[in-house]
């Protein structure tokens, strides 16, 4: 039993490293498609995207799942919901890397654990442990300095915790797994994308066929860099603890930080570390508090289980006490 039990936490802690590692990774590509419009990339991200995932519906023979959920309007509304939010989150990223911004859209995923706290403390009435409202409380005097110092909103960071942190709590209160719920919306924007990538061609603004052979061929791949880490992310959290999970999320815009100063040269203002700083300290905050609590909580667990073990004898020797009593009984009646 343990023997199975570390060989998937093992082979969950590779995707979890896979899944978060590509996601680090990304703004490599999309700097390397960065002569192509971020609404263009969009658009290839989500055809190609939807032919992946064709391919793997028919090879694990998933698409009668994905029919039960079309036939019910209200999985396809809120599918729709988070599709639309998820296709922000992507062109909103996309665009940031575009723009040689990096560093604020690694702010943006560094947020937004902490969002989704808030998120579940106002949809959910989940309240909030007091180093919890130590760790918010740090994360927004990081980006009220910043706000003052530079003297407008950090939005693309903002836009990407928002909608991200939004999209998860969409996802959470539509009961389909990952794999088809990616499926079903991509299928639902791909009518938007097809329309967009149409009128790109009728109107010569589309790029794709009058980039370098390199360009046309990463586009084209769009689906497998979008499609792969999500897989992966899928199998970490099926294998995974959920603070364990936590822990890896940070080594994605952790990597976009690193990407963005040694590869991009960015510049690391001043203003800048002095708001990483602030979010970096709530994280560790965040992330000690709840990996005591995720241990207080085990220990209660064995505790409540060994206490329920010991019983059992007590109760059976309870149990033979009372049949010996009720046949002294039996006995005395016969006398």
């Amino acid at each position: 039993m343990n023997e199975t039990h570390h060989t998937q936490t093992r082979s969950g802690l590779l995707y979890g490293l896979a899944a978060y590692g590509l996601w680090g990774l990304m703004p490599l590509y999309f700097r390397l498609v960065g002569q192509v419009s971020p609404a263009e990339v969009l658009a290839h991200r989500i055809v190609w995207s939807v032919l992946l995932l064709a391919v793997i519906l028919t090879v694990w023979r998933r698409w009668p799942d994905l029919m039960a959920i079309l036939r019910s309007g209200r999985m396809v509304r809120l599918l729709l919901v988070s599709a639309l939010l998820v296709a922000t989150n992507w062109l909103v990223y996309i665009y940031g890397v575009w723009a040689e911004r990096v560093l604020e859209t690694s702010l943006g995923y560094f947020i937004n654990p902490l969002f989704s706290v808030v998120l579940g403390m106002v949809f959910f009435r989940e309240r909030l442990r007091p180093w919890q409202w130590v760790a918010f409380a740090l994360t927004c005097i990081g980006l009220g300095y910043l706000i003052l110092s530079v003297g407008k909103l950090p939005w693309i960071a903002l836009a990407l915790a928002l909608s991200f942190g939004l999209y998860g709590l969409v996802r959470k209160t539509t009961p389909v797994d990952g794999l088809i719920g990616l499926a079903v919306e991509t299928l639902l924007l791909a009518p938007a994308a097809l329309a967009g990538l149409a009128i790109g061609v009728t109107q010569s603004t589309a790029s794709f066929g009058k980039n370098e052979a390199l360009t046309d061929a990463l586009l084209l791949l769009s689906g497998v860099v979008t499609t792969i880490p999500l897989l992966c992310f899928g199998q970490a959290a099926r294998r995974l603890r959920l603070s364990t999970l936590g822990f890896l999320q940070f080594l994605g815009p952790t990597m976009q930080v690193l990407i963005a100063v040694l590869v991009f040269h960015e510049e690391f203002r001043p203003e800048l570390r002095v708001t990483f700083a602030f979010i970096w300290t709530a994280l560790i905050v965040f992330t000690v508090d709840a990996w005591r609590h995720h241990a207080r909580r085990e220990r209660t667990s064995v505790s409540d289980e060994l206490a329920v073990c010991e019983s059992i004898p007590s109760a059976a020797r309870l149990q033979r006490l009372d049949g010996f009593q009720r046949i002294d009984q039996h006995h005395d009646v016969q006398k």
